[in-house]
């Protein structure tokens, strides 16, 4: 790991099952940070939280990691959507099943969230995901709108062995109301998050790192845009795998 860090110019820190779990923060993470200084971003699936919001959850860890260096896949689909051209008045009506936190950081993008005729149905992580919810959900994207999923997580390890629901389980209900539509899945695997942390440190993908625990997601997606991949191994041990 030592030659990887002295030799690489930029890193791309997955978050949970890397640097914490189950808001613990994970052996070596500390380390692992300082190690790399000014050379990384926290490129996370997470759904729920905003960076600022995150910031805070893991101070209380002590992980020092400031807010504009997490790029996270709920705030990212919400930036994407506002930042695309609208077409006339269309395109920026949100329906969020999401948490209240990403609803207001989609008001403050200037983005419409609204439960009714929505030009977009964003499905990020929805504690509050209800039978109303998915008939919202569905009927709107049988009707036309355009359906955004923040990442293809099913579910993400919880306390005692437990598992909590993520949003690709989320998907998975809609889908099998709607039946097959076209869908954009915004985390990883796909390289929207990893081009945006890579835009951020002035790298290039085949200069830089991805250290993350989950081979379908940190390492097909580093792999997709040749990017070397480091696995962790319950946050304990760094293997690096040639990709």
């Amino acid at each position: 790991m030592r030659g990887k860090v002295r030799q690489s110019r930029a890193f791309l820190v997955d978050l949970d099952g890397t640097l914490i779990s189950n808001r613990q923060t994970l052996p070596g993470a500390h380390d692992l940070l300082a190690r790399l200084g000014d050379r990384f971003v926290v490129v996370s699936n997470n759904a729920e939280d905003t960076p600022a919001q995150l910031a805070r959850q893991l101070e209380l860890t002590g992980l020092l990691v400031p807010a504009e260096r997490l790029v996270l896949a709920g705030t990212t689909a919400l930036e994407m959507i506002a930042q695309e051209p609208a077409k006339t008045h269309t395109g920026r009506r949100v329906m969020l099943l999401g948490s209240f936190e990403l609803r207001r950081y989609g008001l403050g993008l200037g983005l419409d969230m609204t439960e009714h005729d929505p030009d977009v149905v964003l499905v990020a992580r929805d504690r509050d995901f209800s039978y109303a919810r998915l008939e919202a959900a569905a009927n709107a994207i049988r009707k036309g709108a355009r359906l955004v999923v923040a990442n293809p997580d099913l579910v993400h390890p919880g306390p005692e062995s437990s598992v909590v629901p993520e949003t690709g389980a989320l998907l998975a209900a809609i889908l099998a109301c709607t039946g097959p539509v076209p869908y954009e899945i915004v985390g990883k695997p796909e390289p929207t998050l990893f081009l945006r942390a890579l835009s951020l440190l002035g790298a290039r993908a085949e200069d830089s790192v991805m250290v993350g625990d989950n081979l379908r997601t940190d390492g097909a997606g580093a792999r997709r845009l040749g990017m070397q991949f480091m696995a962790v191994q319950a946050g304990r041990r760094l293997a690096a795998l040639s990709v």
